[in-house]
This record gives C-alpha cells, structure tokens and sequence, in this order.
C-alpha cells in the first residue's frame, strides 16, 4: 500500500547536507535506539527493565534516548499514578515499522563482528 507520505518521498536526497531525512539516520542509527526498539519488540517494558536489559547505559543516557524516542513517534510513555511511580514505554505503530529493519541491522553485526574485528586488528597492527 502506498501512502501520501511514500508518494512524496523523493530517493537521491540523503547525500545533501540540508536534506532532513538525516535527522531520522542519527535516530535510528545511534546504538540506544537499536538496543531499545529491540527489547520493545517483545512488548512494554519499564524504565529499569530497559536499563537492565541493555546493560552498561547510563540512566541519564537512556532518559534522553527515551524522551527522543518518543519526541520522533516512535515510543509511547504511559505514567500511572502509582506509588512508587510506574512508568511503561511501548513501541508505536511507527516504531514498530522499525523493527524489522533494527533486526537486519542487528543480524548482520552479529554475523559480521568477527570479520569486522579482525579487520580492526589488521590495520591496527599495519
């Protein structure tokens, strides 16, 4: 299905400095948005639950991935009035839409490290 917005986008752009389509590559291509719309592909999760799973970010560092997920559509935050206070983040339709790219992403780092850190090594020791 085509929609409005696909009929409107335009390819060939990306290498233009002022083109905003980048603003949605430093989203998508920063490791806390790959790490944290693939724990919310399983579903809703919270605040520590996210931190534990990821391992090794700091809180402030997630509360800005988060807050900019959300700013860009593509996480929900749903804060209940609860004490202590329960807070759930959940992918949106759009974020959704990511995860199978993120998973190829991810799949393709998983299978290529090895090659990648040889690679590494071999230039480093030349």
């Amino acid at each position: 299905m085509v929609t409005e917005q696909d009929s409107a986008f335009e390819r060939g752009k990306l290498t233009d400095p002022n083109c905003p389509t980048r603003l949605v590559l430093d989203r998508i291509g920063d490791k806390w948005t790959v790490l944290v719309v693939t724990l919310l592909a399983d579903g809703p999760l919270r605040f520590t639950q996210l931190r534990a799973g990821i391992g090794g970010v700091a809180p402030k560092v997630l509360t800005q991935t988060l807050r900019a997920l959300e700013r860009d559509g593509l996480v929900t935050r749903t804060a209940y009035p609860e004490i202590p206070p329960k807070v759930i983040y959940e992918l949106t339709e759009l974020g959704h839409s990511l995860r199978a790219p993120v998973a190829a992403i991810a799949d393709w780092s998983e299978r290529n490290v090895n090659r990648i850190l040889a690679a590494r090594t071999a230039h480093d020791q030349a």
